[in-house]
This record gives C-alpha cells, sequence and structure tokens, in this order.
C-alpha cells in the first residue's frame, strides 16, 4: 500500500482531564507532578480478554498476572503485581472511590488479601486512570505501588452489544464473551447506564505424557507408560498380580492432570447514574457479579510407586472384616476438581456539587465479597466406604463499610495563582469471616485411628496380640504383625492402618476456626495545590489515619512539577506510605488434621495473634510502611507527540511474608504444655504471616505516544510503554523460638528469586491505523530475561531468554452501527522454554507455571459489535 505523503501541518494534541493524583483540580497527564496513565473506550475495546487484569497487563508494562493453575484460591482470584509489588500494594478506585477487598487470603507467600478488578467488566469502563507513584497521604492504605483508577460510563443516551468466540491454536480453550451497555435517561436531569458481560471459558491443557522418572533433580515416582509392564516400582515392589488391579489402557488413555487455564463461567453487571438536584448531583452505582470456576488438583495415581504415594492403595478392614482400599472407588486414581465460586456486589452511593465557594462530595458505600470452596471426585479417606466424593470446604466473606466527607475549596491572595485546598474524612469498618464446610470434609473418621472396631487385643507387644471372639471370624483378619501380604504384596496391616483426615485435596474449615473479625478506621486529610509561577506547579498532602487494632500512622507527600519551556518539564514527589494488616490476614485459620503417633494433631496456618504462634515467637502483625521517590521528565517534541521517562525508588519495611513451618517437636509440644497454651497437645505443625522483610525497589517508566493524520484521511496512533524493574530484599527478619532455635522466614532461594523470577524488563509497543471503515492494530508485547533457582541446597538456576509477542487485528465498519473484527494474540505461537531443572516438571508439567510470560500459546477470536 502507498502512504499518502503527511499533512503539512498537524493539529495539537488534546490532553483530556484526570482525576487521580489530585484530590483537588484535575489535570492533564503531562500537567500531572506524577505519573498518570490515562485509557480510553477506544484503548480498553481495542483488547479482547475476558479479564480485566488480562487487559490491564496489556496496557501496563509495569503490571504483571499469572496463569496459576493449581494455586487454590489464587486460581480463581488471581494476584497481580505493579512494579514488582504484590496486588495489594496497588489500590483500586471505581468513581474515584475506593473499591472492597476479595474474600482470598493467598496462605502463602505474601499472604495477599487484594481487590479483584476481574470483577469490573471492560464494557462498563469510560477511562482508566493508572497513576505510577505512591499516594498512600491521600488516599491511605495499600497504595504503594500506586492507584488504578476505573471511571464508569456516565451517558445518558447510546449503547453497545458484543459477541466474541475463540480458542487456542491447540483447540481448546474455547471462550465466549457477550457485552454490553446502555444509557437511558432520567428524567430531564439524570442518567441511568447499565452494563454487563457474560463469559465462558474451557480449560486448557499444557502437558505431556505423565511419568516422574528421569526428571533432574527430583526422585523417580509413578509413571504411565512404564507401569503397565513393570513388576518393581523404584522403591515399592508390588507383584504382577496386584499391579492386575489397575486398567493399563485406561490410565495410558487418559490426561490425568491438566496444567493450563481453568474452566470459568462469569457474569458482571455495574450500573452508573446520576440526578442534578439543588446546588449538586446526588449519584448512586454499584455492582453484581459471579463466576463459577474449576481447577485440577494434583492426579493421585492409584498405586504408591517410588516418591508418587497417597492412601489410595491403603487397605482397610470395613467392619464387617472384609477389605477395602480407595482405588476401588477410583480404579484409575483420582484427580480432585475444586471449584471456587466468586460472589460480589457492592452500592455506593452520594451527593456532590458546590455551595458558595466549597465543593463537597458526601458519600457512603458497602461491598461483599464471598468465596466458596466446593471439592468434588475425591474422598476424604479416614472415612473408608463411607466417604462421599463431593464436599464443601466451607466460604469465606469479606465485606466493608465506608462514610466519607470530601471537601475543595480555593482561595488568593498569598501566591500569584489560587491556592486548591481539599480536605476531607473517612470512616471504614470491614469484616471477615470463615464459615465452616459440611462435617465430612473435616471430620475424621474411624480409621483415622489403629483398630476402630476392636478386632484385636490390645497388648502392648504386638506379637501377643489375638483376635477378639467379637470379631469377624472368618476373614483373613491378623492381629499379631503390623504388616499383612495381600495380592503377594506387603502392606501394613489394614486392621492398624491410618489414613488422612478430611477431604483429600482441601480439608473443609471446621467450626473451632471459623467465625468473624472486625476492625474500624478513621481517617483525615488535607491537600495544597497551586501554581508558584506560569512555570512551577507545587503539592502537599498530610493523612492521618487511625486503626482499632493497631494504632495510628501518619503520612506525607510533596510534589511538583517545573516547565523548562513549552516542549520539557520536570516532575518529582517525595512521600511516605503504608498498608494496613487487613482482618483476613489477622484472622485466617487454613488447618488440617493429620495423624501423628496416631493421634490426630492441626497442622496449617494459625493468625499471628493465636497463642501457640506467639509462643513459637510470633508478633502482632504491623503495617507495611513505605518511602518513596520519584523523578522524572515530559515532553512535547512535536506536534501529535508526547513522551515522559520518569525514574521511582521505593523502600518498603516490615513486607508480609508466612514463616517456614515450624514442627512442633517432642521438646517445644512439652514446653507449650508448661506454659499452658490452649491446645498444645493436639498441634503438630506451625506456620503464620510476620512482618518478615525489608525491601527496596526501583525501575524506570517510558511512555511515548504519536498520532498522525494523514491528507488521504487515513490517521495513525504510535505508543510505546517500557518498565525496567529492580526488587531487591534488604533485610531478612529472625525469631527465636522458646527452644532457641533461630528462623527466618524464608531462605536464599526466595531471597534469589525475589530479585531474578520475573523478567528484568518488559515493553509494548502499539500501532492503530484507521482508513475509510477499516481498522488495524498491531501490538508487539516483549518480556525481558529472567531466572528461579531450584533450591539452596541444590542452587542450580534456570535463565529464561527474552521473549516476543504478536497481537493482530482488524475491524470493518460494515455499517455505521455494525463492526465486524478478526484477531489473534500471540500469532506466531510462541512458548517460553520448558523447565529444565526439574522444580516445574513433574506430573506432566512442562513450564513454571507461575511465570508471567504467557505460556498457552496463540489464540484467534471474532467479534461482532453493534452501536445504537
Amino acid at each position: 500500500m502507498t502512504i499518502a505523503a503527511p499533512a503539512a501541518a498537524q493539529p495539537e494534541t488534546v490532553q483530556e482531564l484526570i482525576v487521580t493524583g489530585s484530590r483537588s483540580k484535575p489535570r492533564t497527564v503531562l500537567e500531572s507532578p506524577v505519573p498518570v496513565d490515562a485509557f480510553s473506550a477506544e484503548d480498553i475495546q481495542s483488547i479482547s480478554v475476558t479479564d480485566t487484569q488480562d487487559l490491564l497487563k496489556t496496557l501496563i508494562p509495569s503490571y504483571t498476572l499469572t496463569r496459576q493453575p493449581i494455586s487454590d484460591g489464587a486460581t480463581f482470584i488471581r494476584p497481580a503485581s505493579l512494579r514488582g509489588l504484590p496486588s495489594d500494594k496497588t489500590l483500586l478506585l471505581v468513581n474515584s472511590k475506593r473499591r472492597h477487598r476479595s474474600a482470598l487470603v493467598v496462605t502463602g507467600g505474601s499472604g495477599v488479601q487484594a481487590q479483584d478488578a476481574a470483577q469490573i467488566p471492560a464494557s462498563a469502563l469510560k477511562s482508566v486512570e493508572v497513576l505510577r507513584d505512591g499516594a498512600g497521604a491521600q488516599y491511605g492504605s495499600d497504595a504503594i505501588a500506586g492507584v488504578i483508577n476505573f471511571i464508569l460510563k456516565d451517558s445518558a443516551d447510546g449503547g453497545s452489544l458484543s459477541i466474541q468466540a475463540g480458542q487456542y491454536y491447540e483447540r481448546d480453550g474455547e471462550a465466549v464473551i457477550i457485552s454490553g451497555d446502555k444509557g437511558f435517561a432520567l428524567g430531564e436531569n439524570g442518567f441511568v447506564h447499565a452494563s454487563f458481560e457474560y463469559a465462558t471459558e474451557q480449560p486448557t491443557a499444557r502437558v505431556q505424557t505423565f511419568c516422574n522418572r528421569n526428571i533432574p533433580n527430583q526422585n523417580a515416582g509413578f509413571c504411565i507408560p512404564l507401569f503397565a509392564t513393570e513388576t518393581t516400582g523404584p522403591g515399592t515392589p508390588f507383584t504382577a498380580a496386584y499391579a492386575q488391579r489397575v486398567n493399563y489402557a485406561g490410565l495410558y488413555n487418559r490426561i490425568p492432570q491438566k496444567w493450563g487455564q481453568p474452566e470459568g463461567e462469569y457474569t458482571r453487571v455495574f450500573v452508573n447514574s446520576g440526578y442534578e438536584l439543588g446546588v449538586g448531583e446526588l449519584y448512586a452505582f454499584g455492582n453484581y457479579g459471579r463466576s463459577h470456576q474449576k481447577e485440577d488438583f494434583n492426579y493421585r495415581n492409584p498405586v504408591d510407586v517410588g516418591a508418587s504415594t497417597n492412601n489410595l492403595d491403603d487397605f482397610i478392614r470395613m467392619r464387617d472384616g472384609r477389605l477395602f482400599s480407595a482405588n476401588q472407588i477410583f480404579p484409575l486414581g483420582f484427580t480432585p476438581e475444586y471449584f471456587g465460586t466468586v460472589t460480589d456486589y457492592s452500592i455506593v452511593g452520594g451527593y456532590k456539587g458546590e455551595y458558595g465557594p466549597f465543593g463537597f462530595d458526601l458519600s457512603a458505600r458497602w461491598g461483599v465479597d464471598k468465596l466458596r470452596y466446593d471439592l468434588e471426585h475425591t474422598v476424604n479417606f479416614s472415612l473408608g466406604e463411607a466417604s462421599p466424593t463431593e464436599f464443601n470446604q466451607g466460604t469465606l466473606r469479606s465485606d466493608e463499610l465506608a462514610l466519607n466527607a470530601d471537601f475543595t475549596y480555593e482561595f488568593a491572595g498569598f501566591t500569584p495563582e489560587p491556592i486548591a485546598i481539599a480536605f476531607g474524612a473517612e470512616y471504614r469498618k470491614e469484616g471477615y469471616e470463615i464459615r465452616a464446610g459440611n462435617l465430612e470434609a473435616y471430620i475424621a473418621g474411624p480409621y483415622a485411628q489403629q483398630d476402630p472396631y476392636d478386632f484385636c487385643t490390645d497388648e502392648a507387644d504386638v506379637t501377643q496380640r489375638t483376635l477378639r471372639p467379637t470379631a469377624p471370624q472368618n476373614q483373613g483378619i491378623i492381629c499379631n504383625s503390623m504388616t499383612q501380604v495381600i495380592d503377594g504384596r506387603t502392606f501394613t496391616n489394614p486392621v492398624y492402618a491410618v489414613l488422612g483426615v478430611g477431604s483429600n485435596g482441601a480439608p473443609g474449615f471446621p467450626p473451632l476456626y471459623a467465625g468473624r473479625l472486625t476492625r474500624n478506621s478513621k481517617a483525615a486529610y488535607v491537600e495544597a495545590s497551586t501554581d508558584l509561577s506560569d512555570r512551577l506547579f507545587v503539592q502537599a498532602a498530610l493523612r492521618i489515619e487511625d486503626f482499632s487494632d493497631f494504632g495510628s500512622t501518619v503520612d506525607y507527600k510533596v510534589a511538583g512539577r517545573f516547565e523548562i519551556n513549552d516542549i520539557f518539564a520536570v516532575r518529582g514527589s517525595v512521600g511516605t506510605g503504608f498498608r494496613a494488616p487487613t482482618t483476613g490476614q489477622n484472622f485466617t485459620t487454613i488447618v488440617s488434621t493429620v495423624i501423628n503417633n496416631g493421634q490426630p494433631v492441626a497442622q496449617g496456618l494459625f493468625p499471628a495473634t493465636n497463642p501457640v504462634a506467639q509462643f513459637l515467637g510470633a508478633q502482632p502483625l504491623k503495617p507495611e510502611e513505605s518511602k518513596n521517590f520519584s523523578v522524572g521528565i515530559t515532553a512535547q517534541p512535536m506536534p501529535g507527540m508526547t513522551l515522559s521517562v520518569d525514574a521511582y525508588y521505593i523502600e518498603i519495611d516490615d513486607m508480609f511474608y508466612a514463616v517456614t513451618p515450624i514442627t512442633v517437636t517432642p521438646a517445644l509440644q512439652a514446653a507449650l504444655i508448661a506454659a499452658n497454651v490452649p491446645g498444645a497437645n493436639t498441634i503438630g505443625q506451625v506456620n503464620f504471616f510476620q512482618n518478615a522483610f525489608d525491601a527496596q525497589i526501583q525501575g524506570v517508566d517510558v511512555v511515548a505516544t504519536y498520532a498522525h493524520n494523514w491528507e488521504n484521511g487515513h490517521t495513525t496512533t504510535l505508543s510505546t510503554a517500557f518498565n525496567w524493574n529492580m526488587p531487591v530484599i534488604d533485610k531478612v527478619k529472625v525469631i527465636i523460638d522458646p527452644s532457641g532455635v533461630t528462623r527466618t522466614f524464608f531462605d536464599g532461594e526466595y531471597v534469589y528469586d525475589f530479585k531474578h523470577s520475573e523478567p528484568r524488563w518488559r515493553g509494548s509497543m502499539t500501532a492503530f491505523h484507521k482508513f475509510g471503515p477499516f481498522t488495524g492494530v498491531a501490538r508487539a508485547s516483549v518480556y525481558g530475561p529472567y531466572k528461579n533457582m531450584f533450591s539452596v541446597t541444590n542452587p542450580v538456576i534456570q535463565k529464561w531468554n527474552p521473549e516476543i509477542f504478536i497481537d493482530l487485528e482488524g475491524s470493518w465498519d460494515v455499517t455505521e452501527k455494525a463492526r465486524i473484527t478478526l484477531g489473534v494474540r500471540n500469532l506466531f505461537d510462541n512458548y517460553p522454554d520448558r523447565d529444565k531443572i526439574g522444580e516445574s516438571a513433574t506430573n506432566g508439567r512442562i513450564y513454571r507455571s507461575d511465570m508471567i510470560v504467557d505460556w498457552q500459546g496463540g489464540f484467534y477470536y471474532a467479534k461482532v459489535n453493534y452501536t445504537f
């Protein structure tokens, strides 16, 4: 195609006002003293994904997201990252109002309980503003890495309907998205704008043959192709007669474990409304969302082989004396299916306007997020033959109520331009609740102890035991040995076998650890900004906040922008921030029951305030505190072109992390009992969240855009964004337990991976070109190199090289209202390198599944859109 010569003059770029980053007067992106990205509805609609999290990942290079196929709740509510920091250090707003948190507390690692951007459908968005700077003094807790503000559509007419369908090159992962929005007039002075999104996704499987043999740095285990012909497994001999219990052909012709995206169905609705009344506007907006997803847990092989062990082939004696093993229920083994149902709803209402010299915004909001867990295709081994295969693990619930009063005022006389003052107060009440699962999901059944039906006498010397007269007499029961040969293989004597407690894969929440925790907080803030000259803008903010559970914080921020000339300006900021421990992090208890020396004991995650955790050295959680520094330059070197380069440095003290599980040894248990710690004799292993380490984050963001109008009526827009990010752990804290053992929160492997496991840099380049009824979009996403260590004791390292993913989309406006779009993501079907060190190569896995570089392959789609 021949491109026409450019027009002699280009129109000046029109900069829309943004409201994020200042609580007083809106400013443009380039006039802001801190870096803010503003994305229009057109930018949002050009990205065809089912999840707003994926949309943000595409638009913002420093925003990363992982697909975690087997990660419990984190598979359903995916934790993200901005500037290398966990998602709970980025604050989400909707129409400039704080969004409530999700119910998920990630029970390992950094223990994230963040807001869930996936609940906000793209069809509801008028624009998205991303503040890439700390803003704790303006917005309060969580705004350490930045703030993302979702602005809802607010027109009183018009609307759209869109249907999209697509699938991966591998002919799986089929996805359908139906979305739309419609504006309605509310009398002569108001509007209601409703938006919806319905989506379904089928699972993907990026797997290889299930064979845990010859994997670097891993012990040999179960292997489907080899098991059919082996008469001895590595480390665990079994006979051909016993092996015949397994259906080899059935095993070989199936994928026992999927590694990929989960199956899901999603419904999301948002409504935004406003009505002019008196000196202001009454407004209300809210949402309802429900998602139902399924993930596959690790496959349980039907017999023990080497390192692959479970209770499936362990025999027990039923009440009538007959033998039973769980592989009679699942002769091919089983893969537990874990279901997560998220229900999310909120309502925000208020009245804003101007009264004399004052601007005001009085509002209230309430939000709830619930996460229900169900488990199918599994058993509670301790219930034996009576075990169901479907369980409800329980429900997590997070809720938040807030009242806000925000005011603005301008006064003149002290500076060349009026000083804009913003001030206000907030009251917030947060709650977190754990609801118990059904009884079968957590109960210790009869086979959680030896000889549950008292078949044998109870002499201390097992060899002296005999069969009681009341026991079944002709079932081959042996009492005088701890082992028994069955089908030629030696097993633990079924009379004395002790099996696992709770639904296998995810035991239910017992009533003992269910309940509710609440807290409240009060805050006041003030912000002042003004132009000290026609080239110098300054801004300062101060916020005081008091929490009922840990005390008060005071944070500040100072920012400024100096316009060197009509082309270049410099800007910078310095400030402090914090992230308060959430009610979920302070209350979450995820405990399972195991059998230790024949006795049921609890192990798992306990609150830091639990007496056992505190005896082992835990301290009450306190806020993570940050210092943010940024300096940057903005430029408009030519008509239609903008450029910004911003460097940042963040210091964070007391970041959260879960301690390495502490085994309660006999000496520790004796100390716990001597100290009268409740439940001391029933605790076997403990871990808990703590303020674990200090970290430093430094990096650079570059954003450039160029818009050009051609003489032939064509228009082209080019945009480039780049992020370089370096996270470093500065100091790891330790605790000393009562036995004198010094414990760190994580070892050198985590310190190494914290710095190296994500790409050092990431960039994106996007080109829009419109000519007549046709629009083309091309996007390149580039990921820099990254590395991962296997372990401290085996410090082998794998390095991944840079990857490039190309997306293409073409649209045809068939009429003024109808558009057809065809597109492809990851055009060249690119994948990252396979695992080479064994850390992510067991159970049929190919790729490191927690990496931020996509490993699902190419995806193509078609979309029809109608506007009205």
